[in-house]
């Protein structure tokens, strides 16, 4: 009896430790989630959600590193996940969430997206072998770090940057980088199941549904791509890009599974290509 009354008291705190541990995960998942940091004050401060004092020396409470919003730990729960970023605090263009780049510049797209297509579109379309050859990678360094340090007022003309390989392998670096792909971990199994479907006509309408669960700035940014890349498989007689060949190159590029499994990466290949092939010959009825 006096055993098990001990092992009755046992199971109680380990359930609430449990419950604890399961608490600081969840909390922690969600100042994941919005971009929130645990921060030192310098000096008193208050909590720009309650207007209550943050008490102690150190790690008083929250920062928003997006828009720089200053709460109490707890509060940080109620905070809705949807600032508007603070431009000086975007350090940089590539490795940047898409959605806070877009936010802060209060753009439809990453500008890096519309300027390097204008460029492409400009002198490359007929261009052979247009986004499978690659341009040396200590050039496309330097673009990316042109866009990182000048922003819109990167220069990446034909005088500075002949090859235009230089600025295909930029773009596509950029979406690589991406910390959440273009095509979101979230969608990611979605269209992956929609590629699977055999009939044409209902795997078209699988993947029109999945693309509309996109965030808007991820979906626009897509659908830019994709108009793009209808137009390079236009000139296929000169570049030899159709849209077979460019599912190939942009398949890996715009979707990348949750896990980080090379298993599953390999096994997915064929679908990645699928997808992006299928949303470069059908823009127009996907869009």
């Amino acid at each position: 009896m006096f055993s098990q009354e001990l092992w009755l008291e046992n199971e109680k705190k380990c359930a609430v430790v449990r419950k604890s541990k399961q608490g600081r995960k969840r909390q922690e998942l969600l100042a994941v989630a919005l971009g929130v940091k645990v921060h030192t004050f310098r000096g008193p401060h208050w909590c720009e959600y309650c207007a209550n004092f943050m008490w102690g020396l150190i790690a008083q409470g929250v920062r928003c590193s997006d828009c720089g919003l200053n709460v109490h730990k707890q509060c940080s729960k109620h905070v809705p996940n949807d600032c508007q970023p603070d431009l000086k605090r975007i350090k940089k263009v590539y490795c940047c969430d898409l959605t806070t780049l877009v936010k802060a510049h209060n753009t439809q797209r990453p500008m890096v997206v519309d300027i390097c297509i204008r460029e492409i579109e400009a002198r490359g379309l007929k261009s052979e072998g247009l986004y499978r050859v690659s341009g040396f990678t200590e050039h496309i360094e330097d673009v990316k770090m042109a866009f990182d340090r000048d922003g819109e007022k990167a220069d990446i003309s034909a005088s500075i940057y002949p090859d235009i390989n230089i600025i295909t392998g930029a773009l596509k670096l950029y979406f690589r980088d991406l910390p959440i792909p273009l095509i979101t971990y979230d969608t990611y199994s979605k269209f992956i199941e929609a590629a699977k479907i055999s009939n044409a006509d209902e795997r078209l309408e699988a993947v029109h549904e999945v693309l509309l669960l996109l965030p808007p700035a991820h979906y626009e940014t897509l659908r830019y791509l994709m108009i793009h890349l209808k137009k390079v498989t236009m000139n296929e007689k000169d570049n030899l890009m159709n849209a077979e060949n460019l599912g190939i190159v942009f398949g890996p590029t715009l979707m990348r599974p949750p896990e980080d499994s090379t298993l599953t990466t390999l096994h997915d290949m064929r679908y990645q290509k699928l997808i992006v092939q299928i949303l470069i010959e059908n823009e127009d009825v996907l869009f």
